[in-house]
């Protein structure tokens, strides 16, 4: 789980990528899928996250949003939050990009978590990095136990990979739920905060391992209620991307008292961070 860029290129060296799509997931949030022009795969593990160059805008580091199962290329979902994000808003297929990483340390779902079940809660926008894992478990899915995925979004609209929830909720070897904290006219499922999903679910406390992403604030209560599960810290794992800039630990601009989230995370065991409050707050 170790923090790594899985290319032996020079890591300041953007690699060029083409857009192959680039697609409306809400008002916000933008799909983009892209390919190395070297022909090679990007080598991601699920839980890492690239520097995305536009040029004469800069760059910004993005959750890598698919497996690496997925040949050929690979996606993000982008949050329009400034100039750069705003840049890659406005990217059509075939324009170009800058490509550094992968970065940072992944979820282990080649050693802890295999033949274990899995928990993905996600909330909003955290469902972009923890997409990768539930591609990764479901591609290979004897190799894990139950998957169980609780997923929130504030509002009907901003509920993403609408279609892929679907194919979730079809599956019968997984069990999808969702939440929507205010509804409209034409929702017709539950209502509340993502916590409110938990106590519809059971778990092996022993056999499972959680993984979680989404605003700060819900990793306190969904943390708070997988403790009354009885949910080791040690099987609690979280992705805390935020504040990075330079992705290699130079800047210090990521810096959470003594972690660097672009070197030690993004993704971190509970158990590792959990005196360090400011990392989950």
């Amino acid at each position: 789980m170790s923090g790594a860029c899985a290319n032996d290129a020079d890591i300041y060296v953007p690699q060029i990528a083409t857009v192959l799509k680039a697609e409306p997931l809400t008002a916000t949030e933008m799909f983009l899928e892209f390919k190395l022009d070297s022909g090679e795969e990007l080598g991601q593990m699920p839980g890492q996250f690239a520097q995305v160059s536009v040029a004469g805008f800069g760059e910004a580091p993005l959750s890598i949003s698919s497996s690496p199962t997925l040949n050929g290329s690979f996606q993000m979902g982008v949050r329009r939050a400034g100039r750069v994000t705003a840049a890659l808003h406005r990217l059509a297929g075939g324009d170009k990009v800058g490509i550094r990483g992968p970065f940072g340390t992944h979820f282990p779902v080649e050693d802890t978590m295999k033949g274990k079940d899995v928990l993905v809660v996600a909330g909003g926008i955290g469902l972009v990095p923890v997409r990768s894992v539930i591609q990764y478990v479901l591609h290979n899915r004897d190799d894990y136990g139950t998957v169980t995925i609780l997923f929130g979004a504030r509002s009907p609209a901003e509920r993403l990979f609408t279609d892929e929830l679907a194919q979730w909720d079809a599956r019968d070897d997984v069990t999808f739920m969702e939440t929507v904290d205010a509804g409209d006219e034409n929702w017709t499922g539950n209502v509340g905060v993502i916590t409110t999903l938990l106590p519809k679910i059971q778990i092996n406390p022993q056999n499972t391992v959680a993984v979680i992403c989404g605003p700060p604030i819900m990793y306190k209560f969904v943390i708070l209620a997988l403790q009354d599960m009885k949910l080791s810290y040690d099987d609690i794992y979280l992705s805390l991307e935020r504040r990075m800039k330079c992705g290699v630990g130079k800047c210090g601009h990521c810096q959470i008292n003594g972690l660097y989230v672009c070197q030690d995370g993004p993704v971190f065991r509970y158990a590792d961070v959990a005196d360090t409050r400011e990392a989950i707050q």
